[in-house]
């Protein structure tokens, strides 16, 4: 998307885990003042490789700070998995800079600090997964106001959606990583699995919207076309629909107010045969009701899901634990967690170390 609007984007910071290979690439191709990576060592294998370019390199928690603050950067995308996207975009807003927020565990630790900053440095929160992307265009980028009743956020279901609970046990890493619909990382495919991905999305608009959680409903719709829907008071229902790319809301979230052409296909309403919805089934897929418990707990209890879930998930990635376990282990931290506010980042931080600590303690 950027390649093909540089009379409209300049990309002066990037950062990646450990892909180098893509990253250099990329540098290449956009010439960034400022990258960062995930370690010394890949740090230095990259150093190696562009001796003949002219571009800071830097690593770990201070070369991801900063990049995510780099001067001449007007806006970030925020696109770092789980917890660790956190710190970053707190200081990305402390340094003035709109946020294109696709790390929704940003807004699951600390929404209230977020929404604070960001209104203290005058910086716009601008949403980039699919389904508040929807609600967000839905609303015309206003807040939920007096007329909305609720949203809608619709859920693929995932791969196990047909699947009998009774087997669940049996479920392997590598078929929870074939979701039916989007191509993801591997943390955000199993979220979506046990539909824990749609629980932190609850979290995620409540904050982006003000909402309650009596004022957020999930729905499956397996062909994943609509992206989310808002109902207002007079019955009426506003949709959202599109190809299921990402490019899509991470364009508009970068170009907002203004939208720019894609190279994307449209959508082809002549090819849909049907658009479906059917109810969540909440006793095979518990981990949602953990967040809508921890949403209405308030406080510190999102983190404590998140961090719990986090934990979880990289344990059934290393096949320690078995599918049905992820939502077990969230379960013991979420009756063990002594909730409290959150008026402090190291509270939110705290919170989510004693529930990592939990997690492993419970194996």
């Amino acid at each position: 998307m950027i390649d093909l609007r540089r009379d409209s984007f300049e990309v002066v910071a990037l950062s990646a885990r450990h892909n180098i290979d893509l990253l250099e690439q990329q540098i290449r191709r956009f010439s960034p003042r400022i990258v960062a990576v995930g370690t010394a060592k890949a740090a230095a294998i990259l150093k190696d490789r562009l001796k003949d370019v002219a571009v800071e390199i830097g690593w770990g928690d201070e070369g991801v700070l900063n990049a995510a603050t780099a001067p001449e950067a007007d806006i970030v995308l925020t696109a770092i998995v789980g917890a660790a996207g956190l710190l970053p975009s707190l200081a990305a807003i402390k340094a003035g800079k709109d946020i294109a927020l696709s790390t929704k565990e940003v807004m699951v630790m600390a929404g209230e600090l977020v929404i604070a900053e960001a209104r203290a440095h005058g910086v716009r929160l601008l949403p980039v997964d699919s389904e508040h992307s929807a609600i967000f265009q839905c609303l015309d980028g206003q807040q939920s106001g007096a007329y909305l009743k609720r949203v809608l956020l619709t859920s693929s279901g995932g791969p196990f959606r047909r699947r009998p609970k009774e087997s669940f046990a049996t479920i392997t890493s590598k078929e929870a990583l074939q979701h039916p619909t989007w191509v993801m990382g591997k943390k955000i495919t199993i979220d979506s699995a046990t539909l824990m991905n749609k629980g932190l999305e609850v979290i995620e608009a409540s904050w982006f919207f003000s909402l309650t959680p009596q004022q957020i409903d999930v729905i499956i719709h397996p062909q994943s076309i609509i992206h989310s829907m808002v109902e207002f008071i007079d019955g009426a229902i506003l949709a959202q629909m599109g190809v299921t790319d990402m490019g899509l809301p991470i364009l508009y979230a970068l170009s907002y107010p203004d939208r720019l052409q894609t190279p994307l296909p449209p959508l082809d309403l002549n090819t849909m045969s049907a658009l479906t919805f059917e109810p969540v089934d909440h006793e095979k897929f518990p981990c949602l009701g953990f967040a809508y418990q921890a949403l209405q707990a308030g406080g510190t209890y999102p983190a404590a899901l998140n961090a719990a879930n986090e934990v979880a998930v990289d344990l059934f990635l290393a096949d320690r634990i078995t599918f049905p376990d992820i939502a077990a282990l969230i379960a013991k931290v979420m009756d063990s967690h002594q909730g409290r506010k959150i008026d402090s980042i190291e509270v939110a931080l705290d919170a989510d170390r004693e529930a990592r600590e939990l997690v492993l303690a419970a194996l």
